[in-house]
């Protein structure tokens, strides 16, 4: 095996190794400089975090994965590396490995989201239809979650011009079943893109992490009917907190397949009766909003740091979630002192990341 293909493999193994997520990831290429480093580092700073025992991932079970990939015609797409969603890579917790079957070309194309209810009425399924017809026909991608009724819809209507569907299962799982077909010819004639090894259930938690990656992955997210507190709403304000365009179609006031849509009208998303809304809304396809992919790994470089220091740092944690901006500033220590704890204790699994920077205890 070459440097790169050790690296690959050091990083997948890394990626893949317990409580090792988005942030760690990053912070420990930063750390160490490579993956393999990583890898020597972590069971001493699992110790030093409380763990009683840690173990990496198994080299059998990574060789596994890879073959597993490969043998269903996909392939490995790390952040940073061609192929990798361009703007995906800029939020701080995107996933560090996506597997990908079909054309990777697609998402360095400009892509806009497309989601919404899955028992979605007739009439909202044909518009999203049109609606990723028309988006294609500009230049666009659309990107969608293949489930039932909106996605679906808006999926078909783009498959002959570009569309990315992104599954919270692994590459050689099918859910819907329905949907059987339409995600083997988005694999042929579009992209399938999943954070998920082979064999990985469609589990409920997977849902909300898939909806970051099509939310992040866009220049904006259309909604296409929805209810309160649906995962489309869920997806519309992840984009919204990225600083992505957040967009819905008005609906009927009386449906409560509406009631979302009609919420982030009211609250400041853009109305959409057409493709134009949409672009006008991102900006024309294409010009200049498509950043290009091999972000460096940002974080600070961790200072040493006496056992005190840790201490304090641990007092200041409970189970209520703080910024970590506040730990900083009332414990006294340098960012880099506090990170380093913080991520000790989360390969340690005692500690949780939040959205908005946040942190607790478990």
């Amino acid at each position: 095996m070459n440097s790169d293909g050790q690296d690959r493999f050091d990083r997948l193994r890394l990626i893949r190794s317990p409580n090792v997520g988005p942030v760690a990831f990053r912070q420990l290429i930063a750390r160490f400089g490579s993956a393999g480093s990583a890898l020597r580092a972590i069971p001493d700073m699992a110790a030093r975090g409380g763990a009683r025992a840690f173990r990496v991932a198994d080299e059998r079970a990574v060789w596994a994965e890879i073959k597993a990939v490969e043998g269903l015609g996909g392939r490995h797409i790390f952040i940073g590396e061609q192929g990798y969603p361009a703007l995906l890579a800029e939020a701080t917790a995107a996933p560090p490995v996506l597997m990908a079957m079909g054309t990777l070309d697609l998402a360095e194309r400009p892509v806009v989201a497309m989601v919404g209810a899955r028992n979605a009425s007739a009439a909202a399924c044909r518009f999203a239809r049109m609606l990723g017809q028309d988006v294609g026909a500009r230049g666009g991608v659309v990107v969608s979650g293949l489930a039932r009724g909106i996605d679906t819809a808006a999926h078909m209507g783009s498959l002959g011009s570009g569309t990315v569907a992104v599954i919270a299962c692994g590459l050689d799982v099918v859910f819907p079943p329905e949907n059987a077909a339409l995600q083997e010819r988005i694999a042929a004639e579009g992209l399938l893109l999943t954070e998920h090894p082979p064999g990985t259930d469609p589990l409920a938690r997977h849902f909300p992490a898939r909806n970051r990656i099509i939310a992040w992955m866009a220049q904006g997210t259309v909604v296409v009917e929805a209810a309160p507190r649906s995962g489309s709403l869920l997806t519309a304000r992840l984009a919204g907190e990225e600083g992505r365009e957040v967009m819905a179609v008005p609906g009927f006031p009386l449906d409560p397949r509406a009631q979302g849509c009609n919420a982030l009208i009211r609250e400041g998303a853009t109305l959409v009766q057409s493709a134009d809304d949409i672009l006008e809304s991102v900006g024309r396809i294409g010009e200049g909003r498509v950043r290009q992919p091999g972000l460096p790994y940002a974080a600070p470089p961790p200072a040493d740091l006496a056992e005190g220091e840790r201490q304090r740092v641990v007092g200041l944690l409970s189970m209520a979630p703080v910024a970590v901006d506040e730990l900083i500033r009332q414990s006294g220590c340098a960012p880099g002192a506090v990170q380093t704890v913080l991520l000790e204790l989360e390969i340690a699994g005692r500690l949780t990341r939040h959205a908005g920077g946040r942190v607790s205890l478990n």
